[in-house]
């Protein structure tokens, strides 16, 4: 999943970069209100977390230019502002989840992990076809009795085909998901990612739709 992260703090923002990243997760860290809306103007993010003590334009305004536009990426605040009225204020103003300073990573995972869920239409906490199953809070999948644990980008990339089966994704919108702004894409990668995904599940789990993209059958 591709996440924008909008932190001012350099240790606050460093340290949930990482544990972002460690977790199979594209992440593009800014740290200023305007910088974030120059970004989520191209579309590319799944979910915005969000600090709301921004320097220029404050979150919560940011959220509600957000809103007022049409825009409808999922959020999740991130702040030290822990009153009732301010998480109700967050809410309100279009916010899907709140998380108050200092958080666990592993709850702030399990969020997101919940949203992307509820983005893909899936009340249940494994993806899947009727295949496959894949487990985004272990990055195991399945088919039939075999489990194979899967690496990170591997993971994203299964991910990402999974929240729409049947639906093809091209290789600039799998590279999209799966890697960050300063992150070197090297031309054959999406290949060798699927090549390890079918090495574990088999040639048919990902299909190569020839000239338009991949997909996972729908069943």
């Amino acid at each position: 999943m591709r996440i924008l992260l909008v932190e001012d703090d350099q240790m606050i923002g460093e340290a949930t970069a990482i544990a972002l990243r460690d977790a199979a997760h594209a992440v593009d860290w800014v740290k200023e209100g305007k910088s974030a809306r120059e970004a989520l103007a191209s579309g590319e993010h799944q979910v915005l977390l969000l600090d709301l003590g921004l320097p220029g334009m404050d979150g919560l305004e940011l959220l509600k230019f957000l809103r007022r536009s049409g825009n409808d990426i999922p959020v999740i605040v991130l702040t030290a502002r822990d009153s009732l009225e301010e998480r109700i204020d967050g809410l309100d103003a279009g916010a899907d989840d709140y998380l108050v300073k200092p958080f666990e990573m592993k709850e702030l995972l399990a969020r997101l992990r919940a949203i992307s869920r509820r983005k893909g239409g899936q009340g249940a906490p494994l993806l899947g076809n009727g295949i496959i199953s894949l487990d985004p809070a272990t990055r195991q999948a399945r088919r039939g009795e075999e489990v194979h644990l899967l690496s990170a980008r591997e993971f994203s990339l299964l991910h990402a085909l999974l929240l729409r089966p049947g639906a093809i994704l091209t290789r600039a919108e799998l590279e999209e998901r799966i890697y960050g702004w300063n992150e070197e894409v090297e031309s054959n990668a999406i290949d060798f990612l699927i090549h390890g995904v079918r090495r574990k599940l088999g040639t048919d789990a990902i299909r190569n739709i020839r000239g338009a993209g991949w997909m996972v059958p729908a069943s």
